[in-house]
């Protein structure tokens, strides 16, 4: 067990991001990969249209997610990036 003293609390943005971890995985509990896929697009699609989704941005969320999937998850995660960097 830890010291007390020792603990560094967590930085505002670790915190942040855990908080979000654990919504998001709330919400998709349950749900199959092509469902969550075909939301995660949605979510992008519209974000994308409104102009506060960039390209960049996108190939970021693929790179960090897709060492976590196996080669077909990963195949359908880049379809799914191309299409939304053409829109």
């Amino acid at each position: 067990m830890k010291n007390l003293r020792s603990h560094t609390p967590k930085t505002k943005e670790e915190q942040t991001a855990t908080e979000l971890t654990k919504k998001l995985a709330a919400a998709y509990d349950g749900k199959s990969s092509a469902g969550i896929f075909l939301q995660i697009l949605a979510e992008a699609e519209k974000a994308k249209k409104a102009g506060t989704l960039t390209n960049e941005e996108i190939d970021e969320f693929f790179k960090q997610f897709s060492p976590m999937l196996d080669s077909a998850q990963r195949k359908q995660l880049q379809q799914v990036v191309e299409r939304l960097k053409k829109l």
